[in-house]
């Protein structure tokens, strides 16, 4: 090439970078990021604020509405109050114990070890995700009831008229959550242990370190910050926990934070909306702590860092003949966490009314559960709602997400503001988001309390958080070049977005979508609190039979309910390991 046209990549880019600026600083980024700002400002602040204004004010007889911080009083000087802080503080730590052990166990044999089976890790882990959680919690009920299998087989075996297990209390609950979180608590270690480069095992083992000393020196040190939050995430979700402390808590006379709101809420006619925004207000700031100290935890990850630019082979621990044990350590955890629910809520859904094992009780078999589900109007009402309501949300919360995604990945005008807005509802628990909805639409002249709208509002709140994390995911991947070079072609940025980015984004977009369908479809409770006669989920539907005693019908309906949703789960696994995004939008 001639001297006179040769140019330093920095002269070539100059004009064009130039031209380039000038093209995206059009009003479009702007505008929409205004408007995006609106609609998150209209749906993250109007819950809090009504839930703190209910909690501080006090309407008189005459009409009068005062400040006032007697509830706040009431509540911390009532007789139970302390006795369910502590309840709620001792069910998270025993449940993220037990889950942490059992899905990080899983987790290393089946990513860092020659270990047999690990299909069926994976295969207990996606059915989990289809399964909603209050079938889940009652096959674990009728497996461990007094009249259940186990402790009729235990006391068939020692004679003693005692139970082996009383799950009816806070041993009981932090064992069902412990076994509930374990499949996530797998996916979510196991991407962590599957990326983590051998060559500090090696050497480890090169210098006569045996293989436990290997993994308490390097592995469990190198992976100790993903750990951390991991427990801090499981922690903040059981403090949150409404299924287990209401299936098994109650029963049991064992109150938490999140069942005391629900009691608030249920116990009194009309509901005592005040007292539940207190209660509701002081979890909040609970969770909100826990939360700080999450985001402390992670903040500085990067230290311990073991992939880099240098290239590595991902090896695995050859564990010889304990290769078998270590199989037969996936089986069981195959067995106790699927096989065994699946085994129970196949019997009882055969049963006109329920009975444990017995060869008496084959003679009842019946299929009559099956037809009722299948011929039940009701239930065809409940299918419409559950299905409307997720579709909407995720397809609603997936729109808006990638959005905020965009425009704060490319650092539009106020894109900080909009991650903070967008991740806010993080805070939120369940039940505390569906006392300041109520507390909302309760005070705003719009008719739709009691409808499938007010869950849909709700949902895409509480839902907004995972969302953006898959988009933003995602949008990392997209380099900006590309919506450059349409801008150059003269598109403006929205038309970049929508004809470049969005086709570059959709395995993100797709897997998001389905990982809030499935939340939407078995999540208790939003709806529990905040549907009416005609817009109740298949959630509240279970939780209803079984406070009924219908456990029978459950069975047949959550088992087909699973299988379907089991479907849709698999679909979701696939698309999320293709695209490389994990369970919560992290790469």
């Amino acid at each position: 090439m001639p001297a006179d046209v040769v140019m330093t990549d920095k002269q070539a880019s100059a004009p064009s970078g130039t031209l380039i600026k000038g093209l995206l600083k059009t009003g479009d980024k702007r505008w929409l990021a205004l408007i995006i700002g609106v609609v998150l400002c209209a749906l993250v602040l109007p819950p809090l604020i009504f839930l703190v204004e209910g909690s501080v004010t006090m309407t008189s007889a005459g009409g009068v509405t005062r400040f006032t911080l007697e509830r706040f009083s009431a509540i911390v000087n009532q007789k139970g109050f302390l006795e369910s802080t502590a309840n709620s503080f001792i069910f998270a730590v025993g449940s993220a114990v037990l889950a942490l052990f059992l899905g990080g166990t899983i987790a290393w044999l089946v990513e860092r070890t020659n270990t047999p089976f690990k299909p069926l890790a994976y295969l207990t882990t996606i059915i989990s995700m289809g399964t909603p959680y209050v079938l889940y919690v009652s096959a674990w009920l009728l497996l461990l009831a007094k009249s259940g299998p186990i402790n009729s087989w235990y006391r068939q075996v020692t004679g003693s008229n005692d139970v082996l297990i009383n799950v009816y209390g806070l041993f009981g609950m932090i064992l069902v959550e412990g076994l509930l979180w374990s499949p996530l608590v797998f996916l979510l270690l196991g991407s962590t242990l599957r990326n983590f480069n051998p060559e500090l095992e090696e050497a480890a083992r090169m210098s006569g370190a045996g293989t436990w000393n290997t993994i308490r020196r390097i592995t469990l040190k190198l992976s100790m910050p993903s750990v951390l939050a991991l427990s801090m995430l499981v922690f903040i979700r059981a403090i949150e926990a409404f299924e287990v402390p209401a299936l098994v808590g109650l029963p049991g006379r064992v109150h938490v934070l999140t069942t005391d709101i629900y009691d608030t809420m249920h116990l009194t006619m009309p509901p005592d909306l005040g007292a539940a925004s207190s209660l509701s207000v002081l979890l909040l700031v609970v969770v909100s702590i826990l939360l700080y100290f999450y985001g402390k935890l992670t903040k500085n990850a990067e230290k311990y860092a073991t992939i880099t630019g240098k290239s590595y082979r991902p090896n695995q621990l050859d564990l010889g003949v304990w290769r078998y044990f270590a199989g037969g350590v996936l089986i069981l955890n195959f067995t106790l966490l699927l096989i065994l629910p699946a085994i129970i809520l196949i019997w009882a859904s055969l049963l006109p009314f329920y009975t444990t094992f017995s060869w008496a009780a084959y003679a009842r078999m019946t299929t009559i559960n099956y037809v009722h589900v299948f011929q039940s109007s009701r239930y065809i009402t409940l299918l419409t709602n559950t299905f409307v309501i997720a579709v909407v949300t995720a397809t609603a919360v997936m729109f808006i997400a990638s959005l905020t995604a965009w425009l704060t990945v490319r650092k539009a005008p106020g894109a900080k503001i909009l991650d903070q807005l967008a991740t806010t509802p993080l805070v939120f628990p369940g039940i505390v988001l569906g006392v300041g909805v109520m507390q909302l639409f309760l005070s705003l002249p719009i008719g739709v309390y009691g409808t499938i709208w007010i869950i849909v509002w709700a949902f895409m709140i509480n839902y907004m958080p995972y969302g953006v994390r898959y988009s933003f995911a995602g949008m990392l991947q997209v380099h900006r070049e590309l919506e450059e070079a349409a801008a150059v072609s003269g598109a403006r940025p929205i038309t970049g977005f929508t004809r470049v980015v969005l086709p570059l984004l959709s395995p993100s977009l797709i897997a998001g979508w389905l990982f809030i369908f499935l939340l939407a479809t078995r999540v208790l409770s939003l709806p529990v609190l905040l549907s009416g006669p005609s817009s109740q989920t298949m959630a509240v539907a279970m939780f209803d039979l079984w406070g009924n005693g219908q456990g029978p019908e459950l069975a047949a309906l959550g088992l087909l309910w699973s299988i379907a949703m089991t479907c849709i789960a698999v679909t979701f696994y696939f698309i999320a390991r293709r695209s490389g995004v994990g369970i919560h939008g992290q790469r």
